[in-house]
């Protein structure tokens, strides 16, 4: 059986790591199964893309599609032309794909047009927010899955309600948190933490790349201020997206506690999420990290894909106003937030539950 692995932005490599680990030991244990792994390119900047491969151990993509930038449409297009072209010259017997980002969505379209069944690694999760590309990815992709691998009881509802049958349904836990278990004995001090002169749990660690936060300089600044401010004398240790880099002065924030610094390789966050006081963030695979390191996470949006990070982990949902901020530092500082748990099935192993079903429906 060959599957085909499709990464294309930074979120995927996380979770497909585990997989292709997983994968390699059915391989010894003598199953018949093997892999290839088609990098689309959606994420060129090498801080975003290639020093994940690296830490991950991933091994480099069999097919690299390389297609660099472009508009969503521009991107769907040359992903759906170069993943055709992919199949056409061998037929894989199943596409996997991870998350919601285009590649996602553009692959599995492909896949299904081909007459390859296609499994979704974190079917189900919505937002409700249309407002969102990554909720049209994921309805989209859903609606031509064959299985769907799920992350919790959020997204098997989902799936219900949509109509999918509970065969086809598998809960597996998730991918993402087999990277963060399967890395935590080799991750990496960052060179800010001497720097910047940090502190295991003096200090807060910030991401912003979502549209509602920094497509208006002005928001963001306010943002920056509310975050610099609320935190007293603690530094805020800024990695800065490309796309937020785009929108502000770094010369000129004026917060003497700020410390915003290239985008970091995946053992290097890591190590800077462990050892925070508190994550300040928008994206969605943040806030489940930090709630199985049980680090405070405060979310800038207004809605989440992943519920069961607030209801049982860490996390909270603040909105996109700043103003907010400053009530939930105070509790923060107050020692009044939440311990949070770990949802189910969050446990490392959600890999080898996925080859397991693989292995199934290659029968």
């Amino acid at each position: 059986m060959l599957i085909d692995l499709i990464a294309g932005a930074r979120p995927n490599f996380m979770k497909i790591a585990p997989i292709i680990k997983a994968i390699k030991t059915r391989q010894d244990e003598g199953a018949d199964i093997s892999f290839r792994l088609v990098h689309t390119g959606q994420h060129y900047d090498k801080k975003m893309s290639e020093d994940f491969f690296s830490q991950l151990n991933i091994p480099d993509p069999d097919i690299n599609l390389g297609i660099g930038s472009g508009s969503q449409a521009e991107q769907t297009a040359k992903i759906m032309i170069g993943y055709e072209q992919v199949v056409s010259e061998l037929k894989p017997s199943i596409c996997l794909v991870v998350g919601d980002v285009t590649s996602t969505m553009a692959c599995a379209i492909t896949a299904k047009k081909s007459g390859i069944k296609v499994v979704h690694v974190e079917g189900g999760i919505r937002s409700g927010d249309w407002r969102m590309l990554e909720e049209v990815n994921r309805v989209v992709t859903d609606s031509i899955t064959d299985y769907f691998y799920t992350t919790s009881r959020h997204a098997n509802e989902n799936l219900k309600e949509q109509g999918v049958p509970e065969d086809r349904i598998v809960y597996v836990g998730n991918t993402m948190i087999d990277s963060l278990l399967g890395n935590l004995k080799r991750l990496s001090c960052p060179e800010v933490w001497d720097s910047a002169g940090l502190e295991p749990g003096k200090f807060i660690l910030m991401t912003l790349h979502r549209p509602s936060n920094v497509d208006d300089g002005e928001n963001l600044k306010r943002i920056i201020e509310e975050v610099c401010l609320s935190t007293g004398n603690n530094p805020v240790v800024f990695p800065v997206h490309p796309r937020t880099r785009k929108m502000l002065d770094l010369d000129n924030t004026g917060h003497n506690n700020l410390y915003t610094i290239e985008p970091l390789g995946y053992l290097e966050f890591i190590y800077l999420l462990k050892h925070c006081l508190a994550v300040v963030t928008d994206s969605g695979g943040i806030t489940e990290e930090a709630t199985v390191l049980g680090i405070p996470c405060m979310t800038l949006r207004d809605s989440t894909e992943r519920p069961e990070t607030i209801e049982e982990g860490t996390n909270e949902l603040l909105g996109t106003d700043p103003r907010a901020l400053k009530g939930a530092f105070d509790r923060l500082m107050g020692g009044d937030w939440k311990k949070g748990g770990i949802p189910y099935l969050w446990d490392g192993n959600t890999s080898e539950r996925i080859v397991t079903h693989l292995l199934s429906i290659s029968a």
